[in-house]
This record gives C-alpha cells, structure tokens and sequence, in this order.
C-alpha cells in the first residue's frame, strides 16, 4: 500500500510540473514504472478526480482538486488573512514581488504573496512551490538560523540545486553554501544576487517562534536592475519588521501555531 501511494503522489508531482499534460507513456518513462501500472494509477486518480485526460488517448493534466484542498487549508488557518496586510505594506514601500513562505517539515513552501511592482518586469514565480534551500534566499535565511551542522544536515537530504536551473551564482558546493549562510545569520537576512535566477536579485528574513526557531520566512524579489544591493540594504530595516511583525501575528493562526508548538 505504501508503494502504491507513493507512486500515486509522484504520479502528481510529475503532472504538476508539467501543467500542459504528459501522455502515459511519457510519464511511464519519467517515473521508470511500467506502462500498465502507471495507467492503473492514472486511472485511480481520475476516478477520484485529481487527473482528468484531455480526450481518449490523448495526454494527462491534474485537475484543480489539490489546487482547491491546498487553497481550502490556508483559509482555514487563518495564515493569509494574518499576513496578507503585513505583506502589501512591504510590497508598497519595496516596489517588488514580496512572499511568504512557512517551514512544513523539512521544506519551504510559499503560501501568500503581495506585487509591489507597478510597471515594467513584475517578477512572479508559481505559488506553493517547495523552495530549493541552498539556491534562494528563502532558504538561506532559513538555514541562517541553525548551526552549521544542522543546515548542511538539511541540504543534505534535499540536495543541491542543479546548475542549470538556477542562476550563474548559485552554490554547488558546502563551502559556497556556508559562505551565504553565515553572511545571512551575521546580518539577520539572507541577501542573494543571480542565485536563485539570472538577472534577479532577492533578500530573505526568518520569522521565528516562541521559541525563537523559524516558522518561515518573509521575501522580497525582483529584476537586479530595481532591486540593487544599495537597495536592498536600504529596504532591510523595513523586511526585518515584517517578519517580526508577522511573528507577532502568528498566533492568531492556526498553522502558525502548530509550527510554533
């Protein structure tokens, strides 16, 4: 049964990265199963509406169904309703793409934005994704609030990022890794320049706990041409109050306080 649910999400995952849709034996081969299981699968899927297929023989696609359960949990908790104000503040005055993203086990999943940008290139990555820790900002910044040990034990289990899917600066090794992180711990925010993607700049702090562990984090994003170093050294003071803002409001959601408890 085990194995039957994880092929099941992988199934979904590979369908979620490929929103035009995969025929059978595409995904059979991505996924390494064989033609009639993974058609067993996709069946299943269908049947409880979470895959629907284009037309007869034709590709796969993912339905909205875990778009609506995804959706369905965040209003439920509270968490946007918490955030969202403290976000389009700092949306304003950065005049970029700012996020939120909030630890769930050991990932980093973004669950609320706010578009500062006006005009010109609005920088606006694919909500509810996992974040690749050691090649965003994000993920500097939760890494920043552990020791070495434990930050280089998490990457460990999620791996690096392959080059080529990220920016021209990202880490591909421990030392680059821990260079970015122990900036980001002595400065109290992560600050990355074409790492997460060419031509873009981000900068990252922690929002923590009671306990002072990080519940998640709070971005601001956008195009290295806008978002300079000089800039975003002058937006840090206003980025550390969000999160500390956030971290303050956290406890009137329910999410929040379940990653705090």
């Amino acid at each position: 049964m085990s194995a039957i649910l994880e092929r099941s999400f992988q199934v979904l995952e590979q369908l979620a990265a490929n929103p035009a849709g995969c025929s059978l034996s595409s995904l059979s081969a991505q996924l390494g199963m064989p033609l009639s299981a993974t058609h067993r699968l996709l069946t299943e899927l269908c049947r409880c509406g979470y895959v629907r297929q284009l037309h007869e023989q034709g590709a796969y696609v993912l339905t909205i169904k875990l778009v609506s359960l995804g959706l369905s949990f965040l209003s439920n908790s509270g968490v946007v309703d918490v955030a969202q104000p403290l976000l389009d503040r700092l949306a304003a005055e950065a005049g970029e793409l700012v996020r939120l993203a909030v630890v769930d086990g050991d990932a980093l999943v973004f669950v609320a934005k706010a578009q500062g940008a006006t005009r010109g290139l609005r920088y606006d990555p694919d909500m509810g994704l996992s974040v690749r820790l050691s090649c965003s900002a994000a993920g500097h910044a939760l890494l920043s609030t552990m020791s070495d040990e434990q930050a280089l034990e998490l990457v460990a289990r999620q791996g690096f990022g392959k080059p080529e899917d990220f920016g021209p600066r990202a880490p591909t090794t421990v030392k680059a890794l821990l260079a970015y992180v122990r900036a980001a711990r002595k400065r109290g925010f992560s600050m990355i320049v074409e790492v997460f993607a060419p031509a873009m700049t981000a900068m990252s702090a922690p929002v923590r706990g009671p306990d002072g562990a990080a519940i998640g984090v709070v971005t601001i994003a956008g195009p290295m041409v806008r978002l300079t170093e000089p800039r975003m050294l002058e937006l840090a003071p206003a980025l550390l109050e969000t999160a500390a803002d956030v971290a303050a409001a956290s406890r009137a959601s329910a999410l929040f306080r379940k990653r705090a408890a």
